[in-house]
């Protein structure tokens, strides 16, 4: 008997056995086979789960040798990402209290879909999200996955390259020593965005692997822990109220040293408006002056707030939604851990969710009570408002530009590449056809970030779509038509019923009030954040 008529017979002794391999004692020798069988499958890249059953038959097989250290700082990479930049805003939108309470919310909910889908991954057979897509619902499900990977995908690169509009011309202007943006053609951010992807991202999407840009994970990682530790240090030597929060109106910028002064200047301007105030009654059509009229208290404006509601705060759930999806990379991870087991695999997850959940909650906490009603959608370029220059901030936009511009060919190699699989299957490899696929993808995503208004509405959109997707309603669905061992009525099939019905309710909600947030306000507006 042959190599493959063993795993055929391993496969299907395996299929006889229980959910969870851990109550029914197996053969080592079948164990060690079964799982060379699902290691083999998931070497293919994520989105290359279109394929055919003979090309698997061909791999060779070999048992995952990651660590389980590092596997749970690769998924931690794979769920950092630029997310972490917009949940100051989420704050200021939610309240303190109301924020820890959904952040928590989402890293439990996050928790239970990783269990849902590693246990539909036993049942199903698979490690590609795609391939499990097809076996539990044929050609819709596996486009729905597909779907689904591509556009949180091309969110995630629009995110990236968000900020290297909004912090590539910072950077510039802090070496050519220009105190305001002097509108130079190369102080635009629309075209930085253009010039990085045609001069720096473009090439590298070319290359047929790109493995060797794998250390930028890790990278990113560092860059915003050194981000958060700036952040914090910020926060400790910053005044409050800040200058620009009396003009929030204006673009003013300033030195540090120069915002430790106007400070005392700003606040006996404010008590003396607020004299002002208290005087005798003021004829309603007569010019007041604007400092009178329109200038708060300080304790007002440096009181955090527990409980917020607001046209804003519907971005919030979707925002940490974006935050935290990190199931594609699940599988790929739970393939290559050494001595895998479901069991271990939702440790590592747990762990990585964990620290997330830290850095997360400090960098909004951080940004909320450095800035309050004042943080930006994306929390860095906040900062231009307070610094014309600051050494320790300068390198932390260059320390994320770099790793931003880095790991935007990452995430669009696996479109390119299923894109690929999905039109051109079986035709000889040109050079022409990734060019085009490359083109056409940073084409579409440099005429969203130039004509979207914000990252606020990416995070808010994406989220609120392909992440709630990912996160809830397909792990669900997958689980409910995979796993056969359970009744329909069990308790473990209920509670998927239940999250996958909170999924859709979610994202119907979150996408028409944001919908209709755009139509009253506007992006771009003033009525908009």
């Amino acid at each position: 008997m042959d190599r493959l008529e063993l795993k055929k017979v391993s496969m299907e002794a395996d299929d006889e056995s229980s959910v969870d391999d851990r109550f029914t004692p197996i053969d080592s020798e079948k164990a060690s086979q079964f799982l060379d069988e699902d290691d083999a499958e998931s070497q293919k890249f994520l989105t290359n789960g279109i394929m055919k059953k003979k090309k698997y038959d061909e791999e060779e097989y070999h048992p995952g040798h990651t660590s389980f250290g590092m596997s749970v700082f690769n998924l931690s990479n794979a769920i950092m990402g630029s997310g972490i930049l917009g949940l100051s805003f989420a704050m200021a939108n939610t309240g303190i209290i109301l924020f820890v309470i959904l952040l928590l919310g989402v890293a439990i909910l996050s928790l239970y879909s990783v269990h849902l889908l590693l246990v539909t991954a036993k049942e199903g057979g698979s490690l590609i999200y795609e391939k499990l897509g097809e076996r539990a619902f044929g050609w819709p499900g596996k486009m729905a996955a597909f779907g689904s990977i591509t556009l949180q995908n091309i969110g995630a690169m629009s995110s990236y390259l968000f900020i290297v509009k909004y912090e590539l011309p910072e950077v510039i202007r802090a070496f050519h020593g220009l105190e305001e943006n002097s509108g130079e053609w190369y102080l635009n951010g629309n075209y930085a965005v253009v010039l990085v992807s045609i001069g720096i991202i473009l090439p590298l999407s070319l290359l047929k692997n790109l493995g060797y840009l794998g250390y930028t994970s890790g990278f990113s990682l560092s860059c915003m822990v050194f981000f958060l530790g700036v952040l914090i240090y910020k926060k400790t030597i910053l005044p409050c109220p800040l200058p620009f929060f009396y003009q929030h109106e204006s673009n003013m910028s300033m030195n540090g040293s120069d915002a430790l002064g106007l400070y005392a200047l700003q606040n006996a301007s404010a008590l003396a408006s607020i004299s002002a105030a208290n005087g005798p009654p003021l004829d309603p059509h007569a010019p007041v002056h604007s400092a009178v009229q329109f200038t708060p208290h300080p304790e007002d404006m440096c009181t955090p707030k527990y409980f917020v509601f607001n046209s804003q705060t519907v971005y919030t759930i979707p925002i940490l939604a974006f935050a935290f999806v990190c199931h594609p990379e699940v599988l790929p991870i739970y393939s290559e851990l050494k001595d895998r087991s479901r069991r271990k695999m939702q440790r590592v997850s747990n762990l990585s969710i964990l620290a997330m959940l830290v850095m997360y909650l400090l960098s909004a906490l951080f940004g909320y009570l450095t800035f309050y009603d004042h943080v930006e959608a994306e929390l860095l370029h906040t900062f231009t408002k307070v610094y014309k220059f600051d050494t320790m901030l300068l390198l932390v936009r260059l320390a994320v530009l770099t790793a931003v511009t880095l790991t935007v060919p990452i995430v669009l190699f696996p479109i390119r590449s299923s894109v690929i699989t999905l039109c051109f299957a079986g035709k000889d490899f040109s050079w022409i056809r990734p060019f085009l696929i490359a083109a056409a993808i940073l084409a579409f995503n440099n005429l969203l970030v130039i004509f979207v208004p914000t990252i606020r509405d990416i995070f808010g959109f994406i989220g609120s779509s392909a992440a709630t997707m990912l996160i809830f309603i397909l792990p669900a669905a997958f689980y409910l038509r995979l796993v056969k061992s359970l009744p329909f009525r069990s308790p473990q099939k209920i509670s998927a019923t239940i999250f996958l019905v909170v999924g859709i309710f979610f994202m119907i909600g979150s996408l028409s009030l944001i919908i209709l947030d755009w139509i009253h306000n506007p992006p771009g507006s003033k009525g908009a954040h």
